[in-house]
């Protein structure tokens, strides 16, 4: 069984956890089903065809692996594998030494209302102060009215790909125009793009991949506002 470059004959030896999603719905035809891994392939006008692609990343740079089957008309199922972990990589010591109070304004991008509205309560949480924005435009006016007031962002994590609006890549150029000393996180679930692997290139001071956790990216935007990320 393939799907991609991939073969499930590949994954390593040892134990794995299998998860299987399936649904009776209406299916997916022979000539779709051939795409859907594909970044940016969508069935749907307002789609970013990310969803799956970053899926796919995301599971195979654990060392997991998934699948699809399909028949038009009798549903569909997605089988993943993914690595039993016999001990915690990272351990509660570990999580307490970066749960720390967090202090600092901060600007969120993201499109995906849900995560956007999380991840800003957890970060108030902390003890951030936060504003939201939904796309670049929306972004670039609340940094430039904040800065304006005098009440500049600390730093601002933007979402690389925004549906219907301006991303992350767009973004930080017309904020390092505005302001060449702005402290900015990109925000990506697609782990192959060129920006995510050169993000400084780009402007970006650090890296967020989803998913993460909240002791993650609260270390993340501590190293960013204090200057001291690597």
């Amino acid at each position: 069984m393939t799907i991609g470059n991939q073969d499930i004959s590949t994954l390593k030896s040892g134990d794995y956890v299998k998860i299987t999603l399936e649904d009776q719905g209406e299916g997916i035809s022979k000539e779709v089903m051939q795409k859907i891994f594909d970044p940016f392939f969508s069935t749907k006008k307002r789609g970013s065809g990310l969803g799956l692609a970053s899926c796919y990343f995301i599971i195979r740079n654990h060392g997991g692996y998934i699948s699809a089957e399909s028949e038009v008309g009798a549903g569909t199922t997605f089988q993943i594998y993914l690595p039993a972990l016999k001990e915690k990589r990272v351990t509660k010591d570990k999580e307490a030494e970066y749960t720390i109070v967090g202090n600092g304004k901060i600007l969120l991008m993201d499109d995906d209302d849900a995560l956007r509205d999380v991840t800003g309560k957890l970060l108030m949480n902390i003890g951030y102060e936060v504003k939201l924005a939904r796309e670049g435009k929306e972004a670039i006016n609340m940094y430039k009215e904040a800065k304006g007031s005098g009440t500049p962002f600390n730093a601002v994590i933007l979402d690389l790909t925004i549906r219907g609006g301006m991303g992350g890549k767009e973004t930080i150029k017309k904020l390092i125009e505005f302001d060449p000393q702005v402290k900015a996180i990109v925000l990506s679930g697609y782990s192959e793009d060129q920006i995510t692997s050169k993000f400084r290139k780009y402007g970006f001071m650090s890296i967020v991949k989803k998913p993460y956790e909240v002791w993650e990216l609260n270390k993340i935007l501590c190293d960013v506002i204090t200057g001291t990320d690597d």
